[in-house]
């Protein structure tokens, strides 16, 4: 069973072996877009790779970025914000954001994405129903149709 690679690793591997070779970036980049075609990178990629290729470093992975991390989006803050969910349909993300300490955006991002829920009549309610939950509402909604009205 073959696996697949990702042309921009496949392009670097390359590119480190033609560099082994003793071979220029241009016949490097011209030796990828031979072969690799409209997927090959462009010649200034493969001009970075080979200067880093000349400081000695021939990883294949990215080095850590400076920047803040995200730490908001953890399972814990995801469970949090379900419960808050779950708890009172009602609320608002600007009050989950509040409760939580996080941003606003964030909040939203979690919901929509994470949780797949939606703002509804003032409800928050799932985007899609599975369908036992269709079957269930269909009956509940019967149920109360049917019922003697008080």
């Amino acid at each position: 069973m073959t696996r697949a690679i990702s042309t921009t690793w496949r392009g670097e591997l390359s590119s480190s072996f033609f560099f082994l070779l003793g071979k220029a970036p241009k016949e490097i980049h011209d030796i990828l877009t031979e072969t690799l075609g409209e997927h090959a990178p462009s010649y200034a990629t493969v001009k970075n790779w080979v200067a880093q290729f000349k400081r000695g470093d021939f990883s294949t992975c990215d080095a850590p970025r400076p920047g803040r991390p995200k730490t908001v989006t953890t399972s814990e803050i995801i469970d949090q914000i379900h419960e808050l969910i779950l708890k009172d349909r009602r609320i608002s993300d600007k009050s989950v954001a509040v409760q939580l300490g996080i941003s606003r955006e964030r909040v939203g991002s979690i919901i929509q994405d994470d949780l797949e829920v939606r703002k509804f009549s003032a409800k928050w309610v799932p985007k899609c129903l599975s369908a036992d939950q269709k079957c269930h509402r269909y009956q509940s909604s019967e149920q109360l149709l049917e019922s003697p009205s008080k």
